[in-house]
């Protein structure tokens, strides 16, 4: 995101304006039509024009960050859409880290196809798809509300470094959202690692007839702790995660403005906030979360191995809770590319995720902010 300020796709009116280089976001409630009263008199004139400067100054404080609320309903939206389109990807990505001894799995489209031609779409590749959402698109709420929220605080009140507030509000944000997702991520995983309800093709260990049949049979047989059975494991992958998406996606959005030279400068005689082209949009959310997806891959290994390992199967069984330690199990039995497994279809799965819920997070929020989508 560039440091002039908060980007977002035109979809109305372009308004020019001036901001402070530190301050993201531009005013949402600023009249769209200027005044056209003139001065009354020298005195009164130059009265007026401070009492509207300052008035100007209080309501561009106010509004240079998005509503709260807008902010949680354009992030839960854009999360759950975006989870959406990639969940088949995703279920691979699993296959791929929880039963990396089946060879049939090993590369990415291949076992993209198998899935789909031995156990079909929707119990297949979209296995999990109920218990993914059911945390989708809170936990997409709270995180851009958590987000949005301390970058204001740390830039706005204290001045910080804003590299530094960005990796910040993510970390936390993703704390915040993670009381949401982890159980919903337990669930998810072991129904995509199952596959198809009596799955003749794949034994898995596991064998639910539906996500509520999960949630009954897993507190019944292994108490409701297990829901958040990995939970350190999936804090230590999607903390750093969260943070350095965030942290890029920021970085390249300033980039990408200085290339394109639009809003790049950080003085007043800046141009009019025109916003970013589509292709600059999506390249800089994908750029962020698959880099960001390359570098955590080793952790996503160990949670979704954590999450999803029994004893009735001959994968790999991580015997300690410690991150260090079952990182250097797998890196002692597999190497690197044990590490590494499912780093293609994550590389894919994170970018175009993340493309896709950041386009439609400033989309939205653009709309709500300005009217154009109004809650009765």
């Amino acid at each position: 995101m560039a440091q002039s300020r908060e980007p977002y796709i035109n979809l109305t009116v372009t308004i020019p304006e001036q901001h402070h280089p530190h301050h993201p976001h531009p005013p949402y409630d600023r009249p769209l039509t200027p005044s056209t009263t003139g001065p009354k008199s020298s005195k009164k004139s130059g009265a007026s024009s401070e009492t509207n400067s300052n008035d100007n100054n209080k309501n561009n404080a106010e509004s240079k960050y998005p509503n709260p609320l807008y902010s949680a309903l354009a992030g839960g939206f854009g999360g759950m859409v975006g989870d959406s389109l990639m969940h088949s990807l995703d279920t691979v990505k699993t296959r791929q880290q929880g039963a990396s001894h089946i060879p049939k799995y090993s590369s990415t489209i291949p076992a993209y196809v198998t899935i789909f031609k031995e156990e079909g779409f929707r119990r297949g590749l979209y296995g999990g798809y109920g218990a993914a959402m059911l945390g989708s698109f809170p936990s997409s709420a709270v995180f851009f509300l958590t987000y949005e929220s301390l970058k204001k605080v740390g830039i706005e009140n204290f001045g910080l470094n804003e590299t530094v507030v960005y990796l910040g509000s993510g970390f936390l944000g993703d704390f915040a959202a993670s009381i949401f997702y982890v159980p919903t991520e337990v669930l998810k995983t072991r129904l995509q690692l199952q596959g198809r309800y009596n799955n003749p093709y794949f034994k898995s260990g596991y064998n639910y007839s539906s996500t509520w049949n999960a949630v009954q049979q897993i507190v019944k047989v292994e108490g409701w702790r297990t829901l958040f059975f990995g939970y350190k494991a999936t804090l230590f992958r999607d903390l750093p995660f969260s943070a350095l998406q965030f942290a890029f996606y920021e970085k390249f959005r300033q980039w990408a403005f200085m290339f394109t030279g639009v809003s790049s400068s950080d003085d007043n005689n800046s141009k009019s906030d025109d916003g970013l082209p589509l292709s600059l949009e999506l390249l800089t959310g994908a750029a962020a979360g698959g880099l960001a997806g390359i570098i955590t891959t080793p952790t996503d290994v160990v949670k979704t191995r954590m999450q999803t390992q029994n004893e009735n199967t001959s994968q790999l069984i991580l015997k300690s809770n410690s991150i260090l330690k079952s990182l250097a199990t797998v890196y002692q039995r597999q190497g690197f590319v044990g590490l590494f497994s499912g780093v293609g279809p994550r590389f894919v799965w994170t970018s175009i995720q993340s493309s896709v819920m950041l386009l439609l997070y400033q989309v939205t929020l653009r709309a709500l902010s300005t009217g154009e989508i109004e809650l009765e």
